[in-house]
């Protein structure tokens, strides 16, 4: 009790909160700034003393991307919007569909080699991207795959199953035996008391690997900027580098392109939000 007492103490729940506090004004205050800078006019931006409150806001800047002003040529973001909502949804759904499968026969078959093969995916995680452009830039180029959105739908699987399966596998731990045992004695098939009682039960779980799986595939650079040449296959992050230039940066598009970047992570993150709290706590209370 006395343990209890020390920790519940109030000064020390506020000091908790003020540190959580500044840590997400320290995170949050990037993404406000790029924010504001897509919705200001250029010359605030280049201000020189800084111009921290924005005095105007406009959405010129937006207009301004997709070629709706006469002094500024439009790029083809509509373009590369549907590339990446197409290679991320595609690659997620595979994903989700390899990894539940993966995760569910480690958490409830035995096996040879399951702790060695369970390694080896995990293993596969520890690989940074950049490391992986070079030798994946000469592979694809020799099998005819680069600047193609079936290209870097692949190579998004291969980095978003071990994942997908490390996660599910854990969920799927979670669940009794007992439960699928118990509706095969009532009748159900194996594939029927997977689907109608265990499939629910780590359905949290599979919403937060589906959604991480989904924004790693939607944020990633470093592979895409390699394998991607043209308008057909470019995703969103790498059209950021159009705005680009030798001697010069067209902060305004970049940040307004950043913004429709940011939107539909947004957008998904808030629809699965209780699918996705639920699925990260699952598991870490016990009756």
């Amino acid at each position: 009790m006395s343990r209890q007492r020390t920790i519940e103490k109030p000064w020390q729940r506020w000091l908790i909160r003020l540190g959580v506090l500044v840590a997400m004004v320290i995170l949050c205050v990037p993404g406000v700034w790029v924010v504001l800078t897509a919705f200001r006019p250029n010359i605030e931006i280049l201000a020189r003393p800084a111009v921290w409150i924005p005095k105007e806001l406009t959405l010129n800047n937006f207009k301004g991307i997709f070629g709706l002003l006469d002094t500024q040529q439009g790029l083809p973001v509509a373009q590369y919007f549907i590339n990446s909502i197409v290679i991320s949804v595609t690659s997620t759904v595979v994903a989700i569909v390899i990894g539940m499968a993966g995760g569910y026969a480690f958490a409830r078959y035995r096996f040879k080699g399951k702790g060695a093969l369970f390694l080896a995916f995990m293993l596969s995680r520890t690989v940074p991207g950049v490391a992986l452009s070079l030798p994946l830039f000469i592979l694809w180029a020799r099998v005819g795959l680069i600047d193609t959105p079936f290209g870097l739908i692949l190579v998004y699987m291969a980095v978003n199953i071990p994942f997908t399966i490390w996660l599910t596998d854990g969920f799927f731990r979670q669940i009794p035996v007992d439960l699928s045992e118990a509706a095969q004695i009532d009748g159900c098939t194996r594939w029927q008391a997977f689907w109608k009682v265990e499939f629910p039960l780590a359905r949290s779980g599979l919403a937060s690997a589906a959604i991480f799986a989904f924004l790693t595939s939607w944020n990633e650079y470093a592979l895409a900027s390699q394998l991607t040449r043209t308008t057909a296959s470019k995703t969103m992050p790498v059209g950021l580098m159009d705005f680009t230039a030798q001697f010069t940066v067209d902060w305004t598009g970049m940040s307004a392109m950043a913004v429709l970047i940011i939107i539909p992570a947004l957008v998904l993150t808030f629809i699965v939000q209780k699918h996705l709290i639920a699925g990260l706590t699952f598991g870490g209370v016990k009756g």
